[in-house]
């Protein structure tokens, strides 16, 4: 008789999750450039809503809040396994982008992990452990969804590539679902590049709100 418990049979099964685990994250982590210092269908955060009030946990349960990024534009990619190469093209744009100094330290990118799929002994612990490697190895922190809270709070459809952009005025710049269109993409950076001007402009109130930059939702 059975007892109904499922058995892991031998260390080559071990690896060939860590190694699974791994491959995902790395895919993720094209977003590296940029370093941030230290379901069914729901509506999208809309243009021009307030900053979510939602938060994600690094692989060591370290606690990011979104309301307390203070001072720069927050660009949230959020993925799950199957979707971690959805929007390649954006995130080497990206990557383009942080090669110097300015954008790296004035965007603040949080690249979260949906793994509410992997909530679980022990391959909970196979994930946190490639998240570590792969953060290291990009220097840039990714943080994990483990339970649905960021992604209901931010009213993303699981099982796609989401990008939110929200400005330092703490407003939606952008919010969009799937891969980006080339359009989509120019859209973006030139926010980006916008909101990192204005940072920079000793002259500029940073208050702005997206009424006052133009954003569009996609």
């Amino acid at each position: 008789m059975t007892s109904g418990v499922i058995h892991f049979s031998g260390r080559h099964k071990d690896v060939k999750k860590r190694r699974g685990a791994r491959a995902w994250v790395a895919a993720c982590l094209c977003v590296g450039a940029f370093a941030l210092p230290l379901g069914g269908a729901f509506a999208l955060t809309p243009i021009g809503a307030r900053c979510p009030s939602a938060h994600v946990v690094d692989a060591d349960g370290r606690a990011l809040h979104l309301s307390k990024i203070r001072g720069k534009p927050i660009l949230i990619l959020y993925e799950d396994r199957d979707s971690a190469s959805v929007n390649a093209a954006f995130k080497s744009d990206l990557s383009a982008l942080a090669k110097g100094d300015r954008y790296r330290d004035a965007v603040a990118l949080v690249p979260v992990a949906d793994v509410q799929g992997f909530n679980f002994w022990p391959v909970r612990g196979f994930v946190k452990s490639a998240i570590r490697t792969e953060s290291k190895k990009a220097g840039a922190t990714i943080y994990c969804d483990w339970d649905g809270t960021f992604q209901r709070a931010a009213g993303i459809t699981r099982g796609t590539s989401s990008v939110i952009l929200i400005g330092r005025g703490e407003r939606v710049l952008f919010a969009a679902e799937g891969q980006l269109s080339s359009d989509q993409r120019a859209r973006v950076l030139s926010l980006l590049r916008d909101e990192v001007n204005a940072s920079l402009s000793p002259s500029t109130d940073a208050s702005v709100t997206a009424t006052e930059a133009p954003a569009a939702r996609e």
